[in-house]
């Protein structure tokens, strides 16, 4: 099982971006995506721990698709086979260590793919029963009871379909693959005692705390 995270797939997020790291802020032209492994799995509401390394990591709230089949090379127009159902997560970063990482020329992941640095909510919920079109859903994170985030995939850079097209030119997908499609604006550092609630369509799927 692999955990593939989109980068910069909202504007407004690639901008706060430019902001915290001092990059260059372009546009990526196609979808640009890293690999998380199966022990930064963080389920079932488990508390997040800092972990000793970082003084600074951000929650970034993203719609989450499960892979319901093998595919490889597949064509845009036929992606729609490849998912029915989409839950939440939380891609925690530790934003200190990317921008080391960035500044000196670096892989990421020492501040990406770190144990529990992915939650994955709970539930999945069908497409069906959400509309049937997965660039139609909004999202929002609460902290400590105030919004912090409110996603709509309309504004993806890149659709559901198109990532799944360009990853699968370079990797195969298999059945129960996690594609973590990109956060929008508002990501902000987590602290201890807080807790991070995250809905889809108004149905809360993450509820958490911080320790």
């Amino acid at each position: 099982m692999k955990i593939i995270c989109i980068g910069r797939n909202y504007a407004e997020h690639a901008a706060e971006l430019h902001e915290q790291l001092n990059d260059s802020g372009k546009l990526p032209e196609e979808p640009m995506f890293f690999l998380k492994p199966d022990t930064a799995l963080l389920r079932n509401n488990d508390p997040f721990y800092i972990p000793s390394f970082s003084q600074e990591v951000h929650y970034e709230c993203e719609l989450v698709v499960r892979i319901n089949r093998v595919g490889k090379a597949i064509a845009e127009r036929f992606a729609h086979r490849y998912y029915d159902e989409v839950g939440l997560g939380i891609d925690f970063t530790a934003r200190d260590l990317q921008r080391r990482a960035i500044a000196e020329g670096l892989p990421w992941e020492s501040c990406k793919a770190f144990d529990r640095s992915a939650a994955i909510s709970p539930e999945f919920v069908s497409l069906q029963e959400l509309g049937g079109d997965v660039q139609r859903l909004h999202f929002t994170l609460d902290v400590n009871g105030e919004r912090r985030q409110r996603g709509d995939t309309a504004e993806m850079l890149f659709t559901v379909d198109r990532i799944i097209a360009t990853v699968s030119r370079y990797m195969t997908l298999r059945m129960g693959d996690l594609l973590y499609t990109g956060t929008p604006a508002g990501v902000g550092p987590v602290r201890p005692g807080d807790t991070l609630r995250a809905a889809l369509e108004g149905r809360e799927l993450l509820n958490f705390d911080i320790r």
